[in-house]
């Protein structure tokens, strides 16, 4: 079966970088295969064939007239390892070669079963409603389906989300120290912007029990847990359990070995939107990033060399970090205009690295939109077949799949 490849990397790889980046801004656009398009009568194979000759088409303009006369061929039969593909654009006039590129071979898509448990308790101060109601927050469904949408988008089509299962929860998770919120209580908290409980934590490991993840996680029945609530309802923004677990933007989670796997807990806030999640995602990545490169010398460390910025690396930055764009002179400092030279676009063309560098603004990532940046930033991961120095290149292979960090 022909692994999937996108669009804009095929675009890439031919140098045209003006449409690689349209075609980014273009939802679902990413993968191949009978997943994401229509495969016709044809098998997997032929829709795969069909998506790189589309790819060229695109990539050489085809829609111009002037550039009808090039005639794609693609040849499989080439000796390239495993299934990249060899790809000659020729001219039917005289068959000269006039571009030959190797496609690199994208992974298959990670698909991950989620448990979505909601906490929206109904508050009889503002008459019955729920909180998410009362207070004009955001529906934790609708919230759902973009973030889902927004990740397959910037994972090329690698991370697939999907929730199996939604529990709501009438009430208010449990601290630490077996402090819950009244509705009442926590309503007027939030009109008056103090009174919050200390320590805000939550209590992981009631939950846990309340909702019998661990056998959840052992069954197969899902493979992590998102939780959804307000401020102060003390979750973390990622945390990872299981056997083996390790720091994911929290200490690991001790007590949920049962699950005979390791496991990542969201905590997503229904008041804030899909950028904030997109956020809560990037840390996650990058905890477990570092977690991967943690014993790679310099040369080789190329986590270290994405997460570079001005700041850090003056003259040297690349894409920069979830809080720190390639310019930024602070946290959250996305929209900063001053220009700087940056290698960002290299990582789209990974494993080549030498691409030259240019100067970039903010313009680049969204102009202080969180949503947009972080799009950016995780749109860059490698996400090829390979390895070096024991890491593999498809950086989403380990984000959604803790169980496969090594």
């Amino acid at each position: 079966m022909a692994k999937a490849r996108s669009l804009d990397r095929c675009c890439r790889l031919l140098g045209h970088d003006a449409i690689a980046e349209d075609l980014e801004r273009r939802p679902a656009w990413a993968v191949a295969g009978q997943t994401h398009m229509n495969a016709g009568q044809g098998g997997a194979d032929d829709a795969g064939a069909r998506f790189e000759r589309r790819a060229l088409e695109i990539a050489l303009g085809r829609h111009d007239h002037a550039a009808k006369r090039a005639d794609i061929e693609i040849d499989q039969s080439s000796p390239v390892a495993g299934d990249q593909v060899g790809v000659s654009v020729t001219d039917s006039r005289d068959h000269r070669t006039l571009r030959s590129v190797i496609i690199p071979a994208m992974p298959m898509p990670i698909q991950r079963r989620v448990l979505m448990i909601v906490h929206n308790p109904t508050v009889p101060a503002a008459g019955g409603r729920t909180l998410t109601a009362a207070l004009g927050w955001n529906d934790p469904g609708m919230l759902v389906e973009r973030f889902c949408a927004d990740v397959a988008e910037c994972s090329h089509g690698l991370a697939d989300f999907r929730v199996v299962e939604r529990i709501d929860v009438d009430g208010f998770p449990v601290k630490l120290d077996g402090f819950a919120y009244t509705p009442d209580d926590y309503l007027r908290n939030w009109q008056r912007r103090t009174g919050w409980h200390r320590p805000d934590g939550v209590d992981y490991l009631r939950l846990i029990a309340e909702f019998d993840l661990t056998a959840r996680i052992a069954s197969g029945a899902i493979d992590e847990v998102w939780l959804f609530g307000g401020p102060y309802f003390g979750y973390y923004e990622s945390i990872m359990g299981g056997p083996g677990a390790v720091v994911c933007n929290a200490p690991p989670l001790r007590g949920a070995e049962a699950a005979g796997r390791r496991f990542v807990i969201m905590g997503f806030n229904y008041e804030r939107g899909v950028g904030e999640m997109l956020e809560d995602l990037g840390h996650r990545a990058e905890s477990i990033l570092s977690h991967a490169y943690r014993n790679a010398v310099e040369a080789d460390n190329l986590w270290e060399r994405f997460t570079r910025h001005e700041r850090t690396h003056p003259g040297q930055a690349e894409c920069g970090t979830v809080h720190f764009a390639p310019n930024s002179e602070r946290d959250y400092d996305w929209g900063n205009p001053r220009p700087v030279v940056s290698r960002s676009r290299a990582w789209l063309r990974f494993p080549d690295l030498e691409a030259t560098a240019r100067r970039e603004t903010c313009a680049e990532w969204g102009n202080g939109d969180i949503r947009r940046h972080h799009l950016w930033w995780l749109s860059r991961f490698p996400h090829i077949d390979g390895a070096s120095g024991g890491v593999v290149w498809n950086w989403w292979e380990p984000v959604v799949d803790p169980e496969r960090l090594r």
